[in-house]
């Protein structure tokens, strides 16, 4: 079964590319029971003043803007010896591992390096930035030292500027694309996407012949004509 890994990476030429050696990567030993993938967009209310046709105080929403994806889940670390991949690794040598990938600030860059999360056919690539890291030690040695521990991990989406302006370009609403649907995606999310519009879901749930917009398949094509 294939292990989830976090790889330690660098921005390199305005993108952000893995660091090749053993020692900028952790591999999970035992994998995640279960990983939280977050999606949020955000909203204005503007007031609609007297004389307008409905005459009402209550706010009419309007799409502002979408926040970064947010990656969350919890690995369990074990230095008894029981578990084969972490035989003769400690629990504190693997803390330290994962705190070098994903935690450490980088002297160069100013700041922790950016880091790559894959796991199997699941999880798509993930590059985001630790927010937060939470170690919980549930067993220990006579010695005191401890046997087992759990991780809980919290990770934001990470984008250079060049990525960002690339993303935008090929996002052009002006543009025929055809998207292949990632894990977590709906019909809102990839209409804010390509048009910054949320509104036409319905229209590109009907250009596509779906039956419903909330539960997409994964690795579907779906086609989004261009804005008329």
């Amino acid at each position: 079964m294939a292990k989830l890994k976090i790889i330690r990476c660098k921005v390199e030429s305005g993108s952000i590319v893995a660091q090749q050696g053993a020692s900028n990567i952790f591999e999970a030993t035992i994998n995640p029971e279960k990983y939280t993938h977050k999606f949020a967009l955000n909203y204005t209310g503007e007031k609609r003043g007297r004389g307008v046709a409905l005459n009402t105080s209550s706010p009419v929403t309007k799409f502002a803007t979408a926040d970064p994806e947010q990656l969350e889940f919890s690995i369990v670390l074990d230095g008894t010896g029981v578990v084969p991949d972490a035989k003769n690794k400690t629990v504190a040598q693997q803390i330290d591992q994962l705190r070098y990938v994903a935690y450490e600030y980088d002297g160069e860059e100013h700041e922790p390096n950016p880091v790559k999360v894959i796991w199997g056919k699941g999880l798509k690539a993930f590059f985001g930035r630790l927010t937060g890291m939470s170690v919980s030690y549930t067993l220990f040695h006579p010695d005191g030292s401890a046997l087992r521990a759990e991780i809980t991990l919290v990770l934001i989406e990470a984008k250079t500027a060049r990525e960002e302006a690339l993303e935008a370009k090929r996002s052009s609403p002006d543009l025929t694309h055809v998207v292949r649907v990632r894990q977590g995606d709906t019909l809102p999310l990839l209409c804010h996407r390509i048009y910054k519009d949320v509104g036409k879901y319905l229209e590109i749930a009907r250009f596509n012949d779906l039956d419903g917009f909330r539960d997409l398949e994964p690795d579907t094509l779906l086609r989004f004509p261009p804005v008329r």
